[in-house]
């Protein structure tokens, strides 16, 4: 079976109110790229991709009027996707939902959240991610109060040959200091933005140590805005978010892996003033030991790396226009 993951910049975009797609000529929130080819783009990479579930971050808004299921449902109707199941968790207020395309005649998924709710005073003991961790990041002997703007998705996943798994779909604390105008600002903003970040990966960490103590496979997947050696600030704290879960038993072989002495890439951000561009490895399908057993094949569906897109310069347009992000598949016999 095929498990994707996708970062899908600006879906929201994509739907009016009634959760129906707008392809005309406006613009879609990618610079230079207007809904109806974000949305034809979107299409051709879901269909090349052929996933039995993909987990989409950034996946359309839910809200008093629209939702996030029915925008899904719509998009997978119209184009004749094969994932024509919609599934979410806990609606956030980012417009940025976390939710799941799947085949529902491949596999049976259910949201099927853990942990205690806490509600405001919190527990540190990985309580349900639509609460508050209760953590001491600096050991200033003063606990921290962390939540999720995007609580992750947690699914009870079971395919048709009848292996059963837990599926946690992520999109960490971006530690980026959007709205810093100084030097000291920046710097202050970004350490504050990776505290938040590490406590995000420490209660993820204790989620899946849970799962495991049970005998249960795991596979988190999604954007996790970190990397090993990603910036100068992860001295400061000694190791990445990344690494938290590679600490907790999962595997991912991209972190530290290269491809011809270049390091591996899921997503490509472009500065429209200065005409730069930054590249990073910021999406992943981390796995436990069972799932790692059998025979995994990872996959980035960068448009210049990867060979299958190579061969198809219509799919390596349409990778450029649909996302800042690029999908990464993992094929495994389960």
């Amino acid at each position: 079976m095929r498990v994707a993951t996708y970062n899908v910049e600006w879906f929201a975009n994509l739907f009016d109110k009634k959760d129906q797609l707008i392809a005309d000529d406006g613009w879609s929130g990618r610079h230079g790229v207007t809904r109806v080819q974000q949305t034809e783009a979107l299409a051709k990479v879901f269909t090349a991709i052929d996933a039995d579930i993909v987990m989409i971050v950034e996946a359309p808004n839910t809200g008093k009027r629209q939702s996030t299921v029915r925008a899904l449902d719509h998009f997978a109707r119209t184009f004749g996707l094969r994932t024509s199941k919609a599934l979410m968790g806990f609606a956030n207020d980012t417009q940025q939902e976390i939710a799941v395309l799947y085949d529902p005649d491949r596999l049976t998924v259910r949201h099927d959240p853990q942990g205690d709710e806490t509600g405001k005073k919190g527990s540190a003991e990985a309580p349900r991610f639509d609460g508050t961790f209760r953590i001491d990041l600096d050991v200033d002997a003063n606990e921290d109060l962390v939540r999720f703007s995007k609580p992750p998705l947690e699914l009870e996943v079971q395919t048709a040959a009848g292996f059963q798994f837990r599926m946690i779909g992520v999109h960490l604390k971006s530690k980026a200091p959007h709205g810093a105008r100084t030097r000291d600002e920046v710097i202050r903003r970004s350490i504050a933005n990776r505290r938040k970040q590490l406590a995000q990966a420490i209660w993820l960490h204790q989620r899946v140590k849970v799962h495991q103590a049970r005998g249960e496979e795991v596979i988190l997947l999604g954007d996790l805005n970190d990397g090993p050696g990603l910036d100068e600030f992860e001295n400061l704290f000694g190791r990445s978010s990344v690494e938290i879960l590679l600490d907790a038993g999962l595997y991912d072989p991209h972190p530290y892996a290269t491809d011809r002495g270049q390091k591996q890439i899921t997503a490509r951000f472009e500065n429209a003033e200065s005409g730069s561009s930054l590249e990073a490895l910021l999406d992943y399908i981390l796995v436990t030991s069972v799932i790692q057993n059998r025979h995994p094949e990872w996959k980035i569906w960068h448009p210049d790396r990867c060979p299958d897109c190579r061969g198809s310069p219509e799919l390596q347009q349409a990778l450029r226009l649909a996302s800042d992000h690029y999908p990464v598949s993992l094929d495994v016999d389960l």
